[in-house]
């Protein structure tokens, strides 16, 4: 079969290492589609020593790759520009479509973003506060402006007065300040528009094109499966779909043209915000960023302080320390059902290095019943206990020697995470075709080929 689409996916709660792949194989690639979210998920690409964060771009930029923003995007005009700028004066030329469909973030979703989460308390999900919720909401309520309003000003001014009033109306009810110039965010944005409208297309019609051309495309997803909002934990999740169905709804790609989906996985477990994390170990107060590395890590902690520090654990958006716990192949099972993958990457391996034994949680005990189906609900998640096996850990090696194991390939590969990569794959019945050991596109060995 000619592979002409693939999707990246994350398994879990995003932060598993999609940037990397994605830049991997869009070298093979014509094109890169980020087709859902907005810049409340950061993906980091490492090339020669160098690191690039991005937000909203594809992470195919950095390959000089066409790099398409689908329908399914929210888009703050202003990290776009942002973002774009910085490629530049690193000497890239962002070869760059956006859909005249995406909707579009306004100053003002992010201060209600504020407001709302603030307003939650204990339900607070701990979004990053960038917009993406209320945005969304607007788009549902069918209040939002997409990008070829921004391109047309007669078309723009009356929608987005009507929405700004409506916005000023709901903040002044419940006793808040205002701060907000229609005039001044209307002008800022129509100049965002003449500069958008040499970007934009009719991505559908456009990323389908491309396919009947038999050009290469991969599907960047953002975040995680489990942040989704029908089959994610809600409410502590966000406000797009995750899992592979958003490529249809947010590219306008049919899902009989996704010819394989990767899931990425991490080799333990992480997330920011907030929802419960079954395998978490220790709480983020027990320790901060520098802290020392314990030799011998005992307590819950102290492992998981070494796991933070030894993956750089802080997220690319908000530079929040995530939360770490053992993997959980109960939620992971649950992703590859819902994707249906064709291959995983398994990312972080190194990261684990140093831990005389690492665990694996293979079931949640609930009530005194044992299960290995995750119950999506939260409020049952959070009174699940993981059970766990037991397995030998791995030594903590310098870059260069996952460097050199990389170059060697999977048989070079210390015999505890051959292990911990078989016992993975006859867990979740899927093979694991990519192992990243490092933030480089050299610290990889590919199983199977994926094009």
């Amino acid at each position: 079969m000619v592979v002409r689409s693939i999707a990246v996916i994350g398994s879990s709660w995003g932060d598993e290492g999609k940037g990397k792949v994605v830049d991997l194989l869009s070298g093979k690639a014509d094109a890169v589609v980020r087709y859902q979210g907005g810049n409340n998920a950061g993906h980091t690409v490492v090339v020669n020593n160098e690191k690039y964060k991005f937000h909203l771009l594809p992470s195919g930029a950095i390959q000089n790759k066409e790099i398409i923003i689908g329908n399914g995007v929210v888009i703050d005009p202003e990290v776009l520009f942002r973002e774009i700028e910085i490629l530049e004066s690193k000497g890239f030329t962002p070869n760059l479509v956006i859909s005249s469909t995406a909707h579009v973030i306004f100053p003002f979703h992010r201060y209600l973003d504020g407001l709302e989460e603030a307003t939650k308390k204990e339900y607070a999900a701990g979004t990053t506060k960038r917009g993406i919720g209320p945005t969304y909401s607007d788009k549902a309520a069918r209040y939002g402006l997409r990008i070829y309003d921004l391109t047309e000003p007669d078309i723009f001014k009356p929608k987005f007065q009507r929405l700004f009033n409506l916005k000023k109306k709901v903040v002044q009810a419940i006793g808040a300040d205002w701060p907000f110039n229609v005039e001044e965010i209307e002008n800022q944005y129509l100049e965002y528009g003449r500069k958008l409208k040499k970007y934009m297309k009719d991505t559908t019609y456009y990323i389908n094109k491309l396919l009947e051309q038999n050009k290469k495309i991969i599907f960047e997803g953002a975040q995680g499966t489990l942040l989704g909002i029908d089959h994610g934990m809600y409410p502590f999740g966000t406000s797009s779909i995750t899992w592979a169905g958003g490529i249809s709804a947010g590219a306008g790609v049919s899902p009989k043209k996704i010819d394989k989906i990767i899931g990425i996985i991490k080799a333990y477990t992480s997330r920011v915000g907030e929802g419960p994390v079954p395998t978490e170990l220790g709480i983020l107060s027990d320790s901060k960023k520098g802290d020392p590395i314990k030799e011998n890590c005992v307590t819950d902690a102290d492992i998981g302080h070494r796991i933070r520090e030894q993956g750089h654990e802080y997220g690319t958006t908000t530079g929040r320390p995530r939360r770490v716990g053992w993997i959980d192949l109960v939620s992971l099972k649950y992703a590859c059902i819902l994707n249906a993958y064709d291959h995983l990457c398994i990312t972080l391996l190194d990261a684990m290095g140093g831990l005389k034994e690492v665990k694996l949680c293979v079931k949640y005990k609930l009530d005194g019943e044992v299960s290995d189906q995750w119950p999506i609900q939260s409020e049952i998640i959070e009174r699940c206990e993981p059970v766990y096996i037991k397995m030998p850990g791995w030594e903590a090696l310098p870059a260069e020697k996952w460097t050199d194991i990389a170059a060697k390939g999977y048989n070079a590969l210390p015999e505890a995470i051959r292990n911990y990569i078989s016992k993975i794959e006859e867990i979740l019945g899927i093979p694991l075709s990519i192992i990243s050991i490092g933030p480089n596109r050299s610290d990889t060995i590919i199983r199977h080929n994926i094009w």
